[in-house]
C-alpha cells in the first residue's frame, strides 16, 4: 500500500518505484519479523549543513544519549536485534556494524555534519534507533530489492581516493537495482553511485526494523523524517510504502494523509 504523506502529489515514476520495490522471500526466512518503510522524498533543497538541519541533529543526539541512558550502543534491544541479524547471515558485527549502531558510536565526539538530507536522516535513525539510508532517487536504475547476494554483483566503492569496485560474498544480505549493489550488508555500506550530495533533489529513504523496535516504531521514525523534511523543504511529496512479510508484493495507492 502506497501512502501520501503529503499534500503535494508524487510523481508517477515514484508511485511506479514504490510500487515495484521488493523484498525477497529468503530475507523474512531468515527474519520473519523484518519489516521496513521505504519512502520517497521528491523536490528537496538540498545543499551544505545549515542552521536548520543542525539544530535537527543536534536535538536527535540528546534525545539519543537519553535513550542509551549510559549504556554501549550493542547493550540496546534495538541495536542488538541487529547484531543478531547480521550473524545470521554469516556477518560480524564487530567489524561490519548495523548502521545505527555506527552511528551512536560516535555521539560521544558528535556526529559529523556531512549535508543537509545526510545529517537528517542521521538524525531520525539516532533518535529512533533505527537504521535509515539515504539515497539519490535520480541514479537508481530500476527498483529497489532486498535480497540475498550471488556474489557477483557490483559495488561501487573508493579505495585509497579511487574509484573501485568490489563484490559482496554469496548469501550476504544486499540491497540493489537493475546496476548493481546499492548497500552492503543490510544497512551497513552504501555504494558511491546513488549516495546523496549537495545536488540531490529528489530522494529515497529506507528505514529498517525488526521486532525490538516495537510495533509503532517504523511509523515513529517515518513520521519523524516526514516532519523534518519539510522543515528543510516545505514544497516536497512525499509518499511511502511499508513491506512486511505477510503482505502481498502487489501495491495499490491510497489517498492522501
Amino acid at each position: 500500500m502506497i501512502t501520501m504523506l503529503t499534500a503535494a502529489e508524487a510523481s508517477e515514476s515514484v508511485r511506479a518505484f514504490l510500487a515495484a520495490a521488493v523484498v525477497a522471500p529468503e530475507v523474512f526466512e531468515l527474519r520473519p519479523d523484518y519489516r521496513v518503510l521505504v519512502m520517497t522524498a521528491e523536490g528537496l533543497e538540498p545543499g551544505p549543513p545549515d542552521q536548520v538541519s543542525d539544530e535537527l541533529l543536534a536535538r536527535a543526539e540528546t534525545r539519543a544519549r537519553t535513550a542509551l541512558d549510559g549504556r554501549a550502543p550493542e547493550d540496546v534491544p534495538q541495536v542488538g536485534d541487529w547484531r543478531d541479524a547480521y550473524r545470521a547471515f554469516g556477518a560480524k558485527p564487530q567489524r561490519t556494524r548495523p548502521s545505527a549502531e555506527a552511528l551512536l558510536r560516535r555521539l560521544d565526539a558528535g556526529l559529523p555534519r556531512i549535508d543537509r538530507l545526510t545529517d537528517t536522516y542521521n538524525a531520525v535513525s539516532i533518535a529512533n534507533l533505527v537504521p535509515v539510508g539515504g539515497e539519490d532517487l535520480d541514479r537508481y536504475q530500476g527498483p529497489a530489492r532486498l535480497v540475498r547476494a550471488a556474489g557477483d554483483e557490483d559495488f561501487g566503492t573508493t579505495a585509497h581516493g579511487e574509484p573501485a569496485t568490489e563484490h559482496p560474498r554469496p548469501g550476504e544480505m544486499i540491497w540493489r537495482d537493475d546496476a548493481g549493489v546499492t548497500c552492503r550488508q543490510w544497512n551497513w555500506r552504501q555504494c558511491t553511485r546513488t549516495r546523496i550530495t549537495t545536488a540531490t533533489t529528489n530522494a529515497v529513504f529506507i528505514i529498517d526494523g525488526l521486532a525490538a523496535l516495537g510495533h509503532d516504531g517504523l511509523t515513529a521514525a517515518g513520521t519523524d523524517l516526514t516532519s523534518s523534511l519539510i522543515r528543510l523543504s516545505p514544497q516536497a511529496a512525499i509518499a511511502s510504502r511499508l513491506i512486511t512479510a505477510d503482505q502481498p508484493h502487489t501495491s495499490r495507492r491510497t489517498p492522501a494523509c
